[in-house]
């Protein structure tokens, strides 16, 4: 058995824990997986590392061997109980106690990079599964001064934040994360390095942020809108997407504007590229 799978064992048994389904728990057990959270995150004494869902604290402990400083944001209070029994005495070490998407990131960040001693900022998680997707889209919508997102999610959402836009597994989301990041899969997690294993593969991934957008974008909100109605309704052709949508726009101007761009009025927004939808987004 691993050192890992053994202390994650006896803290459950110490306090009492069972991993709760609603906030999707799964105790990371496996000494691999973490190490290679660790060693790709690249961390140095100079980096904040903010992490959410810490959870028994496994990865917890080796990113405050690394970091200069590691914020926690866990909602469970008995997750809160035993984070502060197992690092009061680091000094580098700070919790915050509430549901990430309601965090004001961009407030925390700034005030962690005023002393100075902080350089860089990243993410660093074994997210939750049930709000994978909201909470990637805060990281990266709110434009927050940070450098990487390393995180462990389900395959499934792996394989589409990771695909080229344009690809076979692309949705919505890869656009968004495109637009923003530059994406890569690391590594294929198997349910049995969990407690309680759970149904699906998991997978690490990271996203390096961009400086500026992969492109221009005259207007971002139209973009991403045009992007999203695409994706409501798959099965439609791009053109029904569109007029159905709450961009209102006729059939007959969608038509028009898609034959002036070379683009077939048949295709289906899941085969366009980015560029292809900004040029839309533009000529609307």
């Amino acid at each position: 058995m691993s050192k890992i799978y053994e202390e994650t064992k006896f803290l459950m048994k110490k306090y009492g824990i069972t991993a709760n389904k609603k906030l999707g728990q799964n105790f990371l057990i496996d000494d691999n997986v973490i190490e290679k959270i660790v060693d790709t995150s690249n961390i140095t004494n100079e980096d904040l590392i903010i992490e959410i869902g810490p959870g028994l604290g496994t990865l917890t402990k080796e990113l405050l061997e690394k970091a200069g400083k590691v914020i926690c944001i866990e909602l469970d209070n008995r997750m809160i109980t035993i984070l502060k029994d197992r690092f009061f005495m680091y000094k580098n070490f700070e919790i915050i106690n509430e549901d990430v998407l309601k965090v004001d990131l961009n407030r925390i960040i700034k005030e962690n990079k005023v002393s100075g001693q902080i350089k860089n900022v990243k993410i660093v998680a074994n997210l939750p599964y049930y709000i994978t997707t909201p909470i990637i889209m805060k990281l990266l919508e709110e434009r927050l001064d940070i450098e990487s997102i390393t995180v462990m999610i389900q395959k499934e959402v792996a394989d589409r934040l990771t695909e080229i836009p344009g690809g076979k597994n692309g949705g919505a989301i890869t656009y968004t994360v495109y637009y923003y990041a530059e994406a890569k899969e690391l590594l294929t997690v198997p349910n049995n390095s969990f407690i309680p294993e759970p149904e699906v593969e998991s997978e690490v991934i990271r996203l390096e942020l961009r400086k500026k957008p992969v492109i221009e974008v005259t207007d971002e909100v139209k973009f991403f809108t045009l992007i999203k109605a695409s994706f409501m309704q798959r099965r439609k052709t791009l053109l029904n997407a569109i007029s159905n949508s709450t961009l209102n726009i006729s059939k007959e101007k969608i038509e028009q504007i898609l034959k002036d761009l070379n683009i077939d009025t048949k295709v289906r927004g899941e085969t366009l590229t980015i560029e292809q939808f900004a040029e839309i987004a533009k000529k609307i």
